[in-house]
């Protein structure tokens, strides 16, 4: 018997939006399964991932559950229709999903913004600096492993270097600069690499600085992938054991905010380069 796939990020939160749009308008699954005309289990394959859903049935779900905001449903059909097999799929064997999801949203992203409080973002990282980070993983990887891994990061970072790049903001702290990853000639060439990146137009580096002390977040690294509409974002926390996704009302509103005020609190672009350089001369 063949296996189905694991569903992607991408068709489990088109599901999550479907199943959400069904409870907004008040109805049970037996209720709008009645309403569209399709079995209870059909309509429950489509809100687990399980089962596809094209653009006209999910055009009639929308009119069933009342839902009238056309951009909201203009970018629920481009998930359900993009069929495109992304390069990141061909790892999906070799690496954690969790790494894979990632690759998936930024690809898919309209915008990027972040905040680190104790290493550089993957999308901004050189190949050494993300080298000696992912062999310091637990448990260790092997080397094959590890430039497997390495090969994926960078591979990532397409979407700042493509012909249309990814809007990216990144807030990042002073902690994470002074730690001398893989060496003085290794954070060096990293803090080049930083001091290059805030030249181009789409990205903007902000440092926040010990003086500012304690801040909202101050325990975490976010990643927020801003999609086609805002209901679409998705916040993406790194843990121990893996990348983390979020995308409740609550907790987009949350980390938008909080974004915000670390955003508010940090450098300007200009003095954030500055202070990357000085401490560049001093590493």
């Amino acid at each position: 018997m063949t296996t189905r796939p694991a569903p992607t990020a991408r068709r489990l939160r088109l599901a999550a939006e479907l199943r959400k749009m069904r409870e907004r308008a008040g109805m049970t699954a037996t209720e709008a399964a009645r309403a569209l005309g399709i079995s209870q289990g059909q309509l429950s394959n489509m809100e687990s991932a399980r089962f596809g859903v094209s653009q006209d049935r999910l055009r009639s779900m929308a009119y069933a559950y009342s839902c009238s905001d056309q951009t909201f449903i203009d970018a629920l059909v481009g998930m359900a229709t993009d069929k495109t097999r992304g390069w990141w799929e061909a790892s999906r064997e070799v690496l954690p999903s969790g790494l894979i999801d990632l690759a998936e949203l930024e690809h898919h992203a309209t915008a990027i913004r972040t905040a680190y409080t104790s290493h550089i973002g993957g999308l901004l990282q050189t190949a050494d600096h993300a080298r000696e980070i992912i062999r310091h993983v637990i448990p260790a990887p092997t080397p094959p492993e590890v430039e497997h891994r390495v090969s994926h990061r960078v591979r990532r970072q397409d979407v700042i270097y493509r012909s249309n790049p990814l809007p990216y903001r990144t807030v990042i702290h002073e902690a994470a600069l002074r730690m001398r990853v893989g060496g003085r000639s290794v954070a060096r060439a990293q803090h080049q690499h930083l001091l290059d990146m805030s030249e181009r137009d789409h990205i903007t580096i902000r440092v926040l600085p010990f003086d500012v002390g304690a801040f909202p977040g101050s325990g975490q690294s976010i990643n927020f992938l801003y999609g086609p509409v805002p209901q679409l974002d998705t916040a993406q926390l790194d843990q121990f054991h893996g990348p983390v996704l979020l995308d409740s009302e609550a907790h987009l509103a949350k980390y938008r905010s909080l974004l915000d005020v670390v955003e508010s609190i940090a450098l300007g672009p200009e003095k954030s380069r500055d202070l990357i350089h000085s401490i560049a001369q001093e590493l």
